[in-house]
């Protein structure tokens, strides 16, 4: 494609925000990579999933959320349009805040073909991008960790190649969510069979010890979460 891809996301986010803003809770901001336009009207407390947008997987809500670390294996992706992207990340904030502290990886298939890679975001700041090689099937384990006075160390291994990234950030985050999900800012995924999180914790603790709510995402949904355990897969 003639645009880069910095350029296609920021214009494929501005092009999906009505329908964004109409379909998730208020004041969150839900996505990495580009603008986030706030939630709708749509409100936790009546069942047991929800319809998060952008977003799917798991998120607790509260407040003093102080680190996340995860693990998920990349799956294989297949593109149905240039359009696709599909990001799995752990990060604190972003439902009641305007700010999303957050790693992660992304298959993008704006070139026809799934190119994968690893990033990081403070937003309203843009993604970084690092230059590791990443794949499919390859395991990763992320971690966010709010270190007090508005800094955050964000850190992404991959432990099939071997390689693992670290940066320290600063930010005025507010702290109150934490997230283990999938996301595609171009509201288009392409096709995956399974994504497996495994080991999610939340301030040291197994993440099912803050009741996290559940939420769908485009053509996905989460089986249930058992001891920080919890797949994504075909809705």
């Amino acid at each position: 494609m003639a645009l880069s891809r910095t350029v296609r996301l920021a214009l494929a986010a501005a092009l999906a925000l009505p329908a964004v803003a109409a379909a998730v809770p208020a004041s969150a901001a839900p996505a990495p990579h580009t603008a986030r336009p706030a939630y709708g009207a749509h409100h936790f407390g009546h069942g047991p999933r929800y319809d998060g947008g952008v977003w799917g997987g798991y998120v607790a809500q509260g407040s003093g959320f102080q680190s996340v670390t995860g693990s998920w294996t990349m799956p294989a992706v297949q593109c149905n349009t240039s359009s696709d992207l599909f990001a799995p990340w752990v990060g604190i904030d972003g439902y009641g805040s305007q700010t999303v502290e957050q790693t992660g990886v992304q298959a993008d298939c704006s070139s026809g073909s799934p190119v994968y890679s690893a990033w990081y975001e403070m937003y309203p700041a843009p993604p970084q991008y690092f230059s590791d090689p990443v794949d499919a099937g390859d395991v990763f384990t992320a971690s966010v960790v709010n270190s007090g006075g508005g800094s955050y160390t964000l850190q992404i291994s991959d432990t099939t190649k071997g390689w693992s990234e670290s940066t320290v950030q600063q930010l005025d985050g507010q702290n109150v969510s934490a997230e283990a999900v999938i996301e595609s800012p171009s509201q288009s995924y392409p096709s995956f069979n399974r994504l497996d999180f495994t080991n999610v914790t939340v301030n040291g603790q197994v993440f099912d010890a803050y009741n996290p709510q559940a939420i769908n995402s485009g053509p996905y949904t989460e089986t249930a979460l058992s001891n920080g355990s919890f797949a994504i897969v075909p809705a």
